[in-house]
């Protein structure tokens, strides 16, 4: 980042200061990143020794069933994250409304989670690959339920992450320290997702509680019509979020298939550290979602703050990237350096495509020209996969992942000029 930008950068963090706004966004991506603390950062304070315990082979099971999960997780999601709050931020002060969208997304989250769960089960019997893994797919598959449970949306909706962020912190703790007691072989990895799971479900049970006997919302009927309404209106943020899972997840099971789970636990050891720098984006990223759903004006603020701290975050990780392997994965994932560096630099392009996506089309209502721009980015990188990962394995992945998210960043970028433009000529 240059002198000039980081000037002009200083000078909006300054007048954006001593605005009312400051004291919530600065709550919430406090609490925010106590979230991601309890969710990704425990998980590292794990990786030295479960990396020691299971080693590749174990690691390359878990990051397998993942892969296969995350279709299941975006099915139940359903683009909800983004709709639901982007809809109840608007509307938070109608206390009926706001109990009718959660409890019609909260619905449709269960059916689509029924729904997704009949549909592995039918893979699992017919793929004799995911039938020899199906335990710990299994055993992965009940951190949906959890995620259903925790509605981790509403609360970054109506900007009140307090009370939850302390309850899951402190319950995935004691999850974490679990760990080190109960695996103490390579045949104990199943515990590691079983562990995070229970943590979800219990933290879920927990928020739902918090939601509606303290804070008074509530839960309507499940109402069929209500519920397809509510599908349909997601369903291009749901196409959204479902696409990249053809380069990403996708390109993972490939590798499972091709070069066997070794290589996944290579390549899920290069993903591990560029995976909290894009969960620390999320966290800026969902804490200003609300906040410019209010204030649209805001959002070139957003833009340099965002970007510039991903292409700062990007060049540490490169430089970094072979000390960080060797303290906390050791000299068996060596291999997995390449793979890190390659990762973070594309986490400049996830920026990107947050900054002019996510933050910008669906804000205004431009769903369907980003599912579009993704549904491309997708198919494109899906197409890339195959002879990639053939050919060059676990760096195959990578760089399938790093080309589509640039594709996908750059056409974002496009289409934020294209409608930047048009509103200027309306002008």
């Amino acid at each position: 980042m240059n002198l000039q930008m980081m000037n002009i950068l200083s000078k909006k963090l300054q007048s954006f200061h001593s605005s009312k706004d400051y004291i919530t966004l600065v709550s919430n991506f406090g609490y925010l990143s106590l979230l991601q603390v309890a969710g990704y950062i425990f998980p590292l304070i794990t990786m030295p020794y479960l990396a020691r315990v299971i080693g590749p082979e174990g690691f390359g099971k878990l990051a397998f069933a993942s892969a296969v999960v995350m279709w299941i997780q975006t099915i139940s999601d359903w683009g909800f994250n983004y709709t639901a709050t982007r809809d109840v931020a608007q509307n938070r002060d109608d206390k009926d409304k706001v109990s009718r969208i959660f409890s019609n997304v909260l619905w449709a989250r269960c059916f689509l989670t029924v729904f997704s769960s009949v549909i592995l089960t039918i893979l699992v019997l017919v793929i004799p690959y995911l039938r020899e893994n199906a335990l710990v797919i299994y055993a992965t598959f009940f951190m949906v339920p959890g995620h259903v449970l925790f509605p981790e949306w509403f609360f970054q909706a109506i900007e009140r992450m307090k009370y939850t962020t302390i309850f899951n912190l402190v319950l995935k703790f004691f999850f974490t320290i679990m760990i080190f007691f109960i695996v103490k072989e390579p045949d104990d990895y199943i515990w590691s997702p079983l562990l995070t799971s229970i943590g979800y479900v219990i933290c879920g049970l927990g928020s739902l509680n918090l939601i509606l006997n303290s804070w008074g919302y509530k839960l309507y009927k499940p109402q069929l019509k209500e519920i397809y309404s509510t599908i349909l209106r997601s369903t291009d943020v749901f196409i959204n979020n479902l696409m990249p899972n053809l380069y990403n997840s996708f390109s993972v099971m490939l590798l499972g298939f091709f070069s066997g789970v070794s290589a996944n636990g290579i390549y899920d050891g290069g993903n591990k550290f560029p995976t909290i720098f894009y969960n620390l984006q999320g966290v800026i990223s969902r804490t200003f979602y609300p906040f410019l759903s209010r204030r649209a004006d805001k959002h070139k603020f957003f833009s340099f703050l965002y970007i510039g701290m991903s292409i700062i975050g990007a060049i540490i990780l490169v430089i970094l990237s072979p000390l960080l392997i060797n303290i906390f994965l050791g000299s068996q994932f060596s291999d997995s350096v390449s793979i890190m560096q390659i990762l973070s630099v594309s986490i400049i392009f996830l920026a990107i495509s947050n900054t002019y996506g996510t933050n910008y089309l669906i804000l205004r209502h431009h769903e369907r020209e980003l599912r579009n721009i993704t549904i491309i980015s997708s198919i494109v990188g899906m197409a890339s996969a195959v002879p990639l990962v053939y050919y060059y394995d676990a760096i195959g992945v990578a760089l399938t992942v790093a080309f589509s998210r640039f594709l996908l960043g750059f056409l974002s970028f496009v289409g934020f000029i294209k409608i930047e433009r048009k509103k200027s000529f309306l002008i």
